[in-house]
């Protein structure tokens, strides 16, 4: 195993198991402990866990849950279904922004079913998927590389998409409450709001459980957007009240 892959891998493990000793990790990783400790002091200076004396605990708050390779294995089934229903409102030949959301990524799959295709992402995951994707243009927006997301942020990446025009942009969020997407990390928050102003139409992708949950920043209100698609377990009393909000929304079923 990388070294970075298994660092992801203790993360996802302690997030999972939400308190591990130190010696557990060492003998379920089988490296030494030094190792272990090197890569504990990353992920602390991350955010993404906290260390204590003898071990090690999820922190406890929305940090860690910004982790790509963490993101990656939450609701696959809800993403999936969501990636399917977004690719519908992809037309052949258009410019398409998608942003650094696991949500999105998962459409790669299906984008060869809307060939021809430019694709404008600050995605490197979502970029690996589909840059063998045959008919499909891939502009990879450059800028500050950050291995939490494992995408592209910064102001070179914000100043590059202020200068593009495209025709849909998809995208998701970190949270939704009171009618309103939140997005946890400012930087993150400024690429999508570039890529928002720089599309003709916007869709929200978003599960049942970002629901009612908090984050720091306001992205946009719901009804902005030109369709929020979300799962079909989003409760009636939520579609309700965002139906009487004006929201475009969509219940969309796994099945």
């Amino acid at each position: 195993m990388k070294p970075k892959e298994r660092k992801d891998a203790i993360a996802a493990y302690v997030m999972e198991q939400g308190d591990v000793r130190i010696d557990d990790l060492v003998d379920r990783f089988d490296v030494s402990r030094m190792t272990i400790l090197r890569h504990l002091d990353s992920l602390a200076a991350q955010g993404v866990l906290r260390k204590l004396h003898g071990s090690v605990t999820a922190q406890p708050s929305s940090v860690y849950e910004s982790l790509f390779a963490f993101r990656q294995t939450q609701k696959t089934g809800e993403k999936e279904a969501l990636a399917r229903e977004a690719v519908e409102e992809i037309e052949p030949g258009q410019v398409v922004f998608m942003d650094e959301s696991t949500t999105v990524s998962a459409m790669a799959p299906f984008l060869e079913t809307k060939r021809p295709l430019k694709l404008v992402t600050n995605s490197l995951g979502l970029a690996n998927r589909a840059v063998d994707i045959e008919d499909l243009s891939l502009l990879l927006l450059g800028g500050d590389y950050h291995p939490t997301y494992n995408a592209f942020i910064g102001h070179v990446c914000e100043t590059a998409i202020a200068g593009l025009r495209g025709n849909l942009f998809l995208c998701s969020a970190s949270a939704v409450s009171d009618g309103c997407a939140f997005i946890q990390d400012p930087q993150i928050i400024r690429v999508k709001q570039a890529m928002f102003r720089a599309a003709q139409k916007r869709v929200l992708m978003v599960d049942s459980s970002k629901f009612d949950k908090v984050a720091l920043h306001q992205f946009a209100a719901l009804d902005e957007f030109d369709l929020v698609l979300v799962d079909e377990a989003l409760p009636n009393a939520i579609c309700e009240a965002l139906d009487a909000m004006n929201v475009p929304l969509k219940r969309v079923s796994k099945s």
